[in-house]
């Protein structure tokens, strides 16, 4: 195998990842799909050994314009608040966070393994008049099918493409169904970043091994990230002690951490179905014990974006995450609450 596909890890990792560990690490260090030891927890972090990103790549339009925007203030994203197979709720939630929100991460849904293809979605959410920055997992497809999907992004004209190895379909909906995982979210950056996107991937600082989470993103951004979504790792404090950590080694890539979004109980048992994804200390407590939940929660995600944004440029913050989603039946009262959290952040 290259020296960029072979590695100890992808020997016993049931994803066949090669750039490891995944962000579903659990607190004991074993792996998300079994009770099995991460084979990446107490390995030596792997290196990148694919080619640097080309800077003679000709930027894809929506490409372009993220980063003419992140060069000049930081954004809000959201979570898609859609169903995963309904164009008429793809095109509510837009009517809602049309003009209010700088993009919107159209990912893996949690509750459904079975959604619109990428392209499909991201054409969608243009026409609802939503700039997109799509979530781009490798459980489902080889590596022919993402370039081609990465093709048609590229033509929807995504303002970004979010690379992760995805989650394991024995933990999810669909275990009948066969993972692919022929390439992991870091060989996957490299292959968006060659088709001309702008490449983000996530990174879970809450997730062993804690210590190299930063090593391990200096990897991704060599391969050619650009951006890193910082998964829930408890509040303010923790990430910016890792955008700190990341810049002590190098890394240039700009932040937008995931700011949890939690408006009623369920919204809250979603966040906390997370693997290894803290919120806050008593963030959920708070404000599921008040006396309008809704309204608490918009209050301190608004503050809580405020404070990560403080931290400035000077670590790397570009940007928010207004991360989680809703009930069943709730996509339209979510988005309206998450639209005025956007309101008051970009205000």
């Amino acid at each position: 195998m290259p020296a960029d596909t072979a590695s100890a890890g992808a020997l016993t990792c049931p994803k066949d990842m090669v750039h490891g560990p995944c962000g579903g690490v659990t607190t004991t260090g074993a792996c998300e799909v079994d009770p099995r030891p991460c084979p990446f927890v107490d390995a030596a972090t792997v290196t990148w050994r694919g080619p640097d990103p080309d800077p003679g790549v000709v930027a894809q339009p929506g490409a372009a314009a993220m980063r003419a925007l992140l060069a000049t203030r930081p954004v809000v994203v959201v979570d898609l608040p859609a169903a995963p197979l309904s164009p008429a709720s793809i095109r509510e939630v837009g009517a809602i966070l049309t003009g209010r929100v700088d993009a919107v991460l159209a990912g893996d849904a949690g509750d459904a393994r079975v959604q619109l293809p990428p392209a499909y979605r991201a054409h969608l959410l243009r026409e609802a008049g939503l700039v997109t920055w799509t979530g781009f997992n490798n459980r489902d497809r080889n590596r022919v099918a993402l370039e081609g999907e990465l093709a048609a992004l590229a033509d929807v004209g995504v303002a970004g493409v979010h690379c992760v190895t995805g989650d394991h379909t024995r933990t999810g909906d669909r275990p009948d169904a066969a993972p692919v995982f022929d390439l992991d979210s870091t060989q996957t950056a490299a292959l968006a970043r060659r088709h001309g996107h702008l490449v983000s991937v996530g990174e879970s600082p809450a997730a062993p091994p804690t210590g190299r989470r930063a090593a391990r993103l200096a990897e991704k951004e060599r391969a050619g990230a650009e951006v890193c979504f910082v998964n829930h790792c408890g509040g303010l404090e923790p990430i910016r002690a890792f955008a700190a950590e990341a810049r002590d080694l190098g890394v240039g890539v700009g932040f937008v951490p995931c700011v949890p979004i939690v408006l009623d109980a369920r919204s809250a048992a979603l966040l906390a179905s997370f693997t290894t994804s803290p919120m806050p200390p008593g963030y959920a407590e708070r404000i599921l014990a008040a006396r309008d939940p809704r309204a608490e929660g918009i209050a301190l995600a608004v503050q809580l974006c405020q404070d990560l944004l403080a931290l400035g440029a000077d670590l790397g913050l570009v940007g928010v995450d207004l991360s989680g989603g809703p009930g069943p039946g709730q996509k339209a009262w979510y988005a309206e609450a998450v639209g005025e959290i956007a309101d008051r952040v970009l205000a």
